[in-house]
């Protein structure tokens, strides 16, 4: 049975890796830290590693990102978005109005990108309190129930409630309920999700220009735009090796396989542009259905 490296338990990560990989026919390994999650996979102890890569109303996660590209050489294997829905957890029920319940806490501990995604909620009813980050979502209903105090509260999914014994005192809290995280799926070796429909087939690759001259931009993005290729992202990161230089991370909606997209990494290499290819790989897309049944 494959192994997949993962944040967890109690995590979106891990809700929706169950949702399209299954709870059974894959062995989890959670971890507390994204770090451990790509080494997992880098040291052989697991298959694949899952990493949230990207949010809605959040964008890209920095973090994650410079792993993929800087740290490790893990080709995507897969990608997937799945909805996000926070919740308020704590060790006991209240019996009174959500306001006035809030104002019994002392601190609220969540992942860093969570805290985020819940600014106002945390500034209409949580402005008094402490934020705490950690390592994941679930790691912080762990630490709530290991804390046992009553003003003390998890931001965190469902599940992680159920996982602790935690009492859910407001549902859906994120400032945005169109809220969806996309996941990559990355190890040495191709992965098929079952009974997952594929939406479609991206390429992510890098791309570093020869140096800062006018045009050059125009440049690499003509070698697409005459093609007709669609690029669903194009992000400008830092290249970590000198102040004010950068390279490109874009999201390709085409494979490899097709005749055009090679000749337009090639004709971009002619012009002595640096490409690195992090994957190319089948998109699945989130579908309700799915998760009642």
């Amino acid at each position: 049975m494959k192994r997949v490296a993962l944040l967890g338990p109690g995590t979106f990560t891990e809700e929706s890796a169950h949702h399209y990989l299954g709870k059974d026919e894959f062995n989890y390994i959670n971890c507390k830290l994204i770090d451990d999650v790509f080494r997992s996979t880098v040291n052989g102890q697991s298959d694949y590693s899952v990493i949230p890569i990207e949010n809605t109303f959040e964008g890209s996660v920095s973090l994650h990102l410079d792993w993929l590209v800087h740290e490790v050489d893990l080709p995507i294997q897969a990608e997937y978005v799945y909805p996000i829905s926070i919740n308020l957890l704590c060790t006991e029920e209240f019996g009174e109005s959500l306001a006035a319940g809030c104002s019994q806490l002392k601190k609220v501990v969540s992942h860093g990108v969570t805290l985020s995604q819940c600014r106002q909620f945390l500034k209409t009813y949580l402005p008094h309190v402490e934020l705490e980050q950690v390592g994941s979502n679930g790691e912080a209903a762990r630490l709530v129930k290991e804390l046992g105090r009553s003003d003390v509260a998890a931001l965190a999914p469902s599940g992680a409630g159920s996982l602790y014994g935690l009492h859910t005192w407001a549902q859906g809290v994120q400032d945005h309920q169109n809220n969806f995280t996309r996941f990559v799926l990355v190890g040495p070796e191709p992965v098929r999700f079952p009974d997952q429909a594929i939406a479609m087939t991206k390429t992510t690759i890098t791309v570093t220009l020869p140096d800062d001259y006018p045009g050059g931009l125009h440049q690499l993005l003509s070698a697409f735009a005459w093609r007709r290729i669609n690029l669903s992202k194009i992000e400008s990161r830092p290249t970590k090796k000198k102040l004010g230089t950068y390279y490109f991370y874009i999201d390709i909606e085409a494979s490899m396989e097709s005749v055009l997209l090679p000749a337009a990494l090639q004709e971009i290499e002619a012009i002595g542009c640096q490409v690195r290819v992090l994957g190319c790989y089948p998109t699945y897309t989130y579908q309700h259905a799915l998760q009642e049944s």
